[in-house]
């Protein structure tokens, strides 16, 4: 199986005013080269011995798969979970327009 160019990375949180935080940071840092955060989802989890029910707000991140690890490490320092949901989906395939945009929008800073 061949290595992903692309990558969709989800998180969740627990305001829409954090879940703006998050999505803006990382695109600023180009990280991603966009993020979408979805209305509120009830999350139901168990923690620490205990079934949990909370609101969330989901933020879907487009990224490309030789920056995910600085994305993570980005969300690991800016979230405030102490065990925040970070998970990478491969993108198979998509419009080759979108796809070198996002390419485009996350090319490290240092690299312009």
């Amino acid at each position: 199986m061949t290595t992903p160019a692309w990558l969709t990375v989800m998180t969740t949180t627990d305001s829409e005013e954090k879940a703006h935080d998050l999505a803006q940071s990382a695109v600023e840092a180009r990280l991603a080269a966009c993020a979408q955060i979805s209305a509120p989802v009830t999350s139901v989890y168990r923690w620490r011995n205990a079934i949990e029910t909370t609101e969330e707000w989901q933020v879907l991140f487009k990224t490309v798969a030789e920056r995910y690890d600085e994305l993570e490490e980005h969300l690991l320092a800016v979230h405030d979970y102490e065990t925040p949901e970070i998970i990478a989906t491969p993108v198979v395939r998509g419009s080759e327009r979108y796809l070198a945009w996002v390419t485009a929008e996350t090319v490290p800073v240092t690299a312009l």
